[in-house]
């Protein structure tokens, strides 16, 4: 079918608004062209598509605004965490601030150094998990970080790391502007933890595009930066192969609109995945987690969960859905979604979906949406603790399901102790 007048001018616009990348290898031009096609197929998403009418994508395609920078004397998240430290600065890397790209079992490279080669083993997954993730549904913002991020790292593991790999994003522009695409490869039983936190940019889009191999395991654990006008639309794509684990947790605070989308397909029996996240915001902030994961081989597990904490006028959004072919026997589906209102002015939308076309399979999924029990109010407040924060002891209880997804104890209680912060920085 194709597209109206108006959605053709606004991708166009969408398009000539980025530098085409040049002096890059031919698969890396052919992934591009391909991409280009994709966006120019689809179009610029409207708020009458399908998965964009709980969220305005308006302020994601307008010239980038001025967004102040907010400044804390807080040291970074994970800044206590052994790591190799890797700092983009308005999406750009900057070695002088990072380690010494080297570990044993890992080869790290930017994503530029890759794309200027003719042969390349990223040329394998680069752009190729996001492809197979515009099917059914169409990911526009995806497709254009492919087609025109030239910042971005690409990692293969051989073996297991020795420590977690952290990105921080870091921002001097007020109207940065930012594309970051990384590509991770596990080779078979490798195994990594990838941290990411910062903001990065007044307009923030980053793709991840992680294959993990049999018996590989990636953890991955973000939180967004605090600037309370910052845009982002991120994109996490995994490709799972038999026995192999993927678990990611993300916590956001603040931020004008945030779209993470992460899109996860099953190609190998018995592996086991979690996608997982907090938020709070309130005011002008708008939250919206939309997660696909496809079940394409026997007796896997994937989970969804999400906690959203609203006040003052806040948006929370959820839309997930689980897809089982017919041959995907024994599979195990979970989904959950909830909003906590602590007023009446927020708003929490909620779109779950199964599609199931095996006949052995465990497969739920529930959204509920409320407000703090009143009942726990008064039993925290008779014995002498105070109502504030009695209301955040039991806001910071709501969203620990979500934290708990998180295998490492010691990065669960990092987050524990940052959302404990920011709920006392906002208390009342």
């Amino acid at each position: 079918m194709a597209l109206a007048a108006n959605k053709v001018e606004a991708t166009e616009a969408l398009i000539a608004a980025y530098p085409a990348p040049e002096g890059e290898g031919k698969w890396s031009r052919d992934a591009r062209a391909r991409a280009l096609e994709t966006l120019r197929q689809s179009g610029a998403p409207v708020r009458r598509d399908e998965y964009w009418k709980f969220t305005n994508p308006a302020r994601l395609l307008e010239p980038v605004k001025s967004a102040t920078i907010m400044e804390t004397d807080e040291a970074p998240v994970f800044d206590g965490v052994d790591k190799l430290l890797v700092v983009f600065v308005d999406g750009v890397l900057r070695a002088d601030l990072s380690d010494d790209l080297t570990m044993e079992g890992v080869e790290i490279e930017t994503l530029a150094t890759a794309m200027s080669k003719d042969i390349h083993w990223v040329g394998d997954v680069y752009g190729v998990l996001e492809a197979n993730g515009q099917k059914p549904v169409p990911r526009p913002f995806a497709a254009l970080n492919t087609a025109v991020a030239t910042e971005g790292l690409v990692i293969r593991v051989t073996g297991k790391a020795t420590k977690p790999i952290a990105f921080r994003y870091l921002r001097s522009g007020l109207d940065a502007d930012v594309m970051v695409h990384t590509v991770i490869k596990l080779e078979k039983g490798a195994d990594l933890t990838l941290l990411e936190n910062g903001s990065g940019a007044a307009r923030f889009n980053s793709s991840l595009e992680v294959e993990i191999a049999d018996g590989a395991a990636f953890h991955h654990v973000r939180t967004q930066g605090r600037d309370h006008a910052r845009l982002a639309a991120t994109h996490i794509f995994a490709r799972l192969g038999k026995e192999s684990r993927f678990k990611s947790f993300t916590l956001t605070v603040n931020g004008a609109l945030t779209r993470n989308e992460a899109v996860l397909e099953f190609t190998g029996d018995d592996a086991f995945a979690t996608i997982s996240g907090a938020s709070a915001g309130d005011g002008a902030y708008h939250h919206d987690d939309t997660v696909f994961v496809t079940h394409n081989a026997l007796n896997c597990e994937s989970r969804q969960v999400f906690k959203k904490v609203l006040r003052n006028g806040a948006t929370g959004v959820f839309q997930g859905k689980i897809l089982v072919y017919a041959h995907a026997q024994k599979t195990d589906g979970y989904q959950i979604a909830q909003g906590l209102m602590l007023d009446e002015d927020c708003t929490f939308l909620a779109k779950p979906e199964l599609e199931i076309y095996a006949d052995d399979v465990i497969c739920s999924h529930g959204s509920t949406c409320g407000a703090v029990d009143e009942a726990a109010i008064f039993y925290l407040t008779s014995r002498g603790v105070p109502k504030a924060v009695a209301q955040d002891m039991l806001v910071l209880a709501f969203m620990d399901q979500a934290i708990e997804e998180i295998e490492d104890e010691a990065l669960a209680e990092e987050i524990r102790t940052r959302l404990g912060d920011w709920m006392e920085r906002h208390r009342g």
